[in-house]
C-alpha cells in the first residue's frame, strides 16, 4: 500500500503505520516507536530514532520524507518577547511569537502563509496567502517555540493562541488536527483549555466547530460594533455580518460550553467613542463571552490608522467597566520588533 510512496510520515496514522511494517516483515511495535519519535519526541530525521536499527532508518528514508520547519531567524524585544521566522521546506516563510508573561509563556502561532481575508489595518492582511499550514508545521511551530521558552526562561510554555498569521478556520482540518495531536498524551499532552482559535469571523466554520464539540476556547476579532464600520475595515464582514456572527457564537457555546473572548482593537476617532463602547456593550449582552480583550492598535507602513490618545482609551475602557463588562485591556508586547498584533508580515529586521 505505503511502499514506495515518498510520503511525508507524518501524515500517516498509527494504524497505517502498523500496516507498512507489518506490510514489509517488521514487527507491529516497530509503529509505536516511530509514532513516538515523530510526536512525543519531536525528532526532525530518522537518524535520529536511535532504537531502531540503522538498515530501517535507512529503509524509512527512502520510503518516506519528514519535512521539518525549520527557524530561519529569531528577533528579541526589549520587552521580552521572542519573534521567529520559520522555514518551510518548500522554502516559504511564517512567523510564530513567544509571548512571556511571569504566570504564562504563551506561543503565538500562525495557520496559513499569509493571509486570504485583507483586513485592512494588519500587516500580513496586505501579503497574498501562499497556501495552508499542513498540521504537522503547525505542531513544529508549537514545539520550536516551546523550546525557546526553556531556553531563554526554563519553562514550558503554558498557552497557545492561533493569533499569527491566516485565517485559522479557513484552514480547518489542519488547525483541529494540530490542537488534536498538541493535546494528545501522545503528543505534546497541552491542555486543549490552554489554546485559544482566534477568528475574523466566519459563521459556518464557528457552528462546525461547535458540531465538532471541540475543547479549546473561542476568540472573535470584532473590531467594530456595527456592520458598516466592520465592513469597511474587514471586507469578511460582507459574508459574515454581526447577527450571523452573534448566533453562530450561540450555537458554539450551546454545543461545547466553551470560554467565548471578543477582541476589540480602538483605531484614533473610528471606532473609540463612547457610542461605540454603548453599541459593543449590546453585543456582548446578546452572546455568553467571558471577556473583550481591548487592544492597542500597532501602526503598520501600509494603514492610516493610529492608535487613540490614553485618556480616550481609558474613558473607553470605563464605559464598558460601568456597563459590567469584563474586559481586560491588552497592551502590545513586541512592537519594537514588529511581533505585536497585527504586525506579523516577515520583514527583515530592520
Amino acid at each position: 500500500m505505503l511502499k514506495g510512496a515518498n510520503k511525508n510520515i507524518r501524515q500517516l496514522s498509527k494504524e497505517e503505520l502498523e500496516q507498512y511494517f507489518e506490510e514489509i516483515g517488521e514487527k507491529k511495535f516497530r509503529a509505536k516507536q516511530v509514532y513516538e519519535w515523530l510526536w512525543a519526541k519531536q525528532a526532525q530525521r530518522f537518524e535520529d530514532m536511535t532504537n531502531l536499527s540503522k538498515e530501517l532508518r535507512t529503509r524509512l528514508a527512502e520510503h518516506f520524507t519528514l519535512p521539518a520547519l525549520t527557524a530561519d531567524l529569531t528577533q528579541h524585544s526589549a520587552d521580552g518577547t521572542v519573534k521567529s521566522r520559520f522555514r518551510t521546506v518548500d522554502g516559504h516563510l511564517v512567523e510564530g511569537v513567544l509571548i512571556p508573561t511571569d504566570d504564562r509563556k504563551t506561543a503565538c502561532v500562525s495557520s496559513q502563509i499569509g493571509c486570504s481575508l485583507s483586513c485592512k489595518f494588519c500587516a500580513t492582511g496586505y501579503m497574498d496567502r501562499k497556501r495552508n499550514l499542513e498540521f504537522d508545521e503547525i505542531y513544529d511551530e508549537v514545539v520550536l517555540i516551546n523550546q525557546q521558552s526553556e531556553k531563554v526562561y526554563g519553562k514550558k510554555l503554558t498557552n497557545i493562541v492561533f493569533m499569527g498569521m491566516g485565517e485559522p478556520l479557513l484552514n480547518y482540518k489542519n488547525v483541529l488536527k494540530a490542537i488534536e495531536m498538541i493535546s494528545s498524551p501522545e503528543g505534546l499532552g497541552m491542555s486543549p483549555r490552554r489554546i485559544t482559535v482566534s477568528t475574523a469571523g466566519v459563521a459556518k466554520m464557528i457552528r462546525q466547530l461547535g458540531d465538532d464539540k471541540v475543547r479549546f476556547k473561542l476568540a472573535l476579532s470584532l473590531h467594530a460594533a456595527n456592520d458598516a464600520k466592520r465592513h469597511e475595515i474587514m471586507p469578511i464582514n460582507d459574508s459574515n455580518d454581526i447577527k450571523s456572527l452573534i448566533e453562530a457564537l450561540n450555537y458554539f457555546y450551546q454545543q461545547t460550553g466553551n470560554e467565548i473572548t471578543f477582541e476589540y482593537i480602538l483605531f484614533k476617532d473610528f471606532n473609540d467613542s463612547l457610542k461605540d463602547a454603548e453599541e459593543l456593550v449590546k453585543i456582548y449582552r446578546q452572546v455568553p463571552a467571558d471577556l473583550i480583550n481591548i487592544i492597542e492598535y500597532n501602526p503598520i507602513d501600509l494603514a492610516a490608522f493610529e492608535k487613540p490618545e490614553e485618556d480616550k482609551v481609558m474613558q473607553f475602557m470605563q464605559y464598558l467597566e460601568k456597563h459590567r463588562v469584563n474586559v481586560r485591556l491588552r497592551r502590545s508586547r513586541g512592537k519594537d520588533i514588529d511581533a505585536a498584533c497585527g504586525q506579523l508580515a516577515n520583514k527583515e529586521s530592520h
